[in-house]
């Protein structure tokens, strides 16, 4: 303000002959002072605000992950605790690969690089924004003031998540009993830590080790590391529904056609089922696929689902076996990929022991399915191949062992044919895109019935001109008659095909 009058006294703010240009040139000069002032004082109470750069603490370089597709209000999906000496550089090391591979967000702690006494800001804030915490119990676990009281505070965040948190332990070379306090391993190393913390914290942290103990984990006893790794990250990506795939938003199930397709895969049954869903493009297969896919997903050991590999194929058959693979063993190992027979001789390698879930929507050619899911011998046995097509052909592709015969294996594809909806469910699912509800509103019942008859109960079709009444039916003003648009959709669908379909 100071340096504002000064500029107005500078430009002659004195006298009475001054004329009124003077006297405009002399405001702007003093408007433009007084904004550069204040932008400056604004911009210099904002730099006072901005935290200082964190110096570096216990934390690992490794531990700082991407939190892309993360769920609001978390960080991590996972966050590990361990004994550092006791599984760093062995267990840990490969469960916590393992769950990156997979595309799992993890806070790995590094005991060994932290600072001060108290839990700090940066590992309090972990523990707060991960979603399942797995604590690695070994020998000398309790040893560890940090361990234990990040047992207490796991415990802690869980009650009160409302479920939404849980944790799920890991025996390394101790059993459930020594960490339920029944043995002396625990028992005796707990009260060691009394004359530095206090009665108060060691009672705190017994009572989350005995809590914790008796939940559901796994036991490292006749189990590799390898073993152990891939039971935990698949049981970790169930509980994060990593396995599941979108669905659309309004989804009206065909219960009667999810059971007859649930009956041919036979899921508990041994043998490497082929099954391709055809029908008609628009019909419904796609979604048909990705509800078995999701009631389904936790049975097996490894599980992917291909989106569009008519179109991904435009760029390559090789780019679409690179997906596959990345699901499995993730994008950098599958990116070594030489050719189109080295991407099918890693796919068998990959999958051939083990139990798999691959669904390959919208096939066209016998070829993308011979290059991706070749032979019944890639897979394990209990595997299931799902493919959805228009092109019958494709279910004549041969996928016989190429060795010898395996006992009870089906040969060949199984098919299932996808039909129209029920007029039923066709009218509710137009409702939930037209309406946002399950039934007409007043007046519209005659008008629905048309439309939905007009297009055969076809699934595509019912929720484009669904969307499409709604959206142009919302942008227009209140008291204006929305009827007439829809008289207008229906003669169009009188003369031809709705555009949009």
């Amino acid at each position: 303000m100071a340096l504002g009058f000064q500029m107005l006294v500078l430009s002659g703010f004195v006298g009475d002959n001054s004329s009124e240009k003077d006297w405009l040139q002399v405001g702007l000069i003093a408007a433009v002072a007084l904004i550069t002032i204040i932008l400056a004082l604004m911009l210099w109470r904002l730099a006072l605000r901005q935290p200082t750069r964190a110096k570096k603490g216990w934390r690992s370089p490794e531990a700082i992950r991407s939190v892309e597709n993360v769920p609001p209000g978390y960080e991590y999906d996972v966050f590990l605790s361990f004994r550092g000496p006791d599984t760093h550089s062995n267990f840990t090391d490969c469960l916590y690969h393992s769950l990156r591979n997979n595309g799992i967000h993890v806070f790995l702690d590094n005991e060994a690089l932290r600072v001060g006494k108290e839990i700090d800001g940066e590992l309090l804030k972990a523990l707060d924004k991960s979603r399942i915490y797995i604590p690695i119990f070994s020998k000398n676990y309790a040893a560890s003031s940090w361990c234990l009281r990040e047992v207490a505070h796991m415990v802690e965040c869980t009650a009160k998540s409302d479920g939404k948190k849980e944790i799920l332990p890991i025996f390394f070379d101790v059993d459930p009993d020594d960490v339920k306090l029944k043995t002396k391993l625990y028992k005796e190393a707990v009260p060691k830590h009394k004359k530095k913390f206090g009665s108060d914290a060691l009672k705190q942290w017994e009572d989350a080790l005995v809590k914790v103990a008796h939940l559901k984990g796994w036991e490292l006893e006749g189990k590799g590391y390898g073993e152990l790794s891939e039971l935990v990250v698949g049981e970790v990506l169930c509980k994060l529904h990593a396995r599941n795939v979108d669905v659309p938003e309004y989804l009206v199930e065909d219960h009667r056609q999810i059971e007859d397709i649930l009956e041919k895969l036979e899921v508990d049954s041994d043998g490497v089922h082929f099954l391709g869903i055809y029908g008609t493009g628009g019909i419904g297969k796609t979604v048909l696929a990705k509800v078995v896919f999701n009631k389904i997903s936790s049975h097996f050991e490894g599980v992917c689902f291909l989106n569009n590999v008519r179109e991904s194929s435009q760029h390559g058959i090789i780019s679409v076996q690179k997906k596959l693979l990345a699901s499995f063993v993730g994008p950098e190992n599958a990116d070594h990929i030489k050719d189109i027979g080295d991407g099918m001789n890693q796919i068998k390698r990959v999958c051939h022991t083990k139990k798999f879930l691959i669904v390959l929507d919208d096939l066209d050619k016998q070829e993308q399915l011979k290059k991706l899911a070749g032979k019944l011998d890639w897979f394990g046995s209990g595997s299931r191949i799902i493919f959805t097509t228009r092109n019958l052909e494709v279910l004549m592709t041969q996928v016989e062992s190429s060795s010898e015969e395996v006992l009870n294996q089906p040969k060949g594809i199984f098919s299932y044919e996808v039909h129209e909806m029920e007029f039923g469910r066709a009218l509710q699912l137009f409702c939930k895109y037209a309406f946002r509800r399950d039934s007409p509103l007043e007046g519209y019942d005659h008008l629905v019935e048309k439309i939905v008859r007009r297009v055969g109960m076809l699934p595509l079709a019912v929720e484009v001109i669904g969307s499409f009444l709604y959206c142009h039916g919302s942008a227009l003003e209140q008291h204006f008659d929305k009827r007439e648009l829809w008289e207008d959709v229906l003669k169009q669908l009188d003369d031809s095909p709705f555009k949009d379909v």
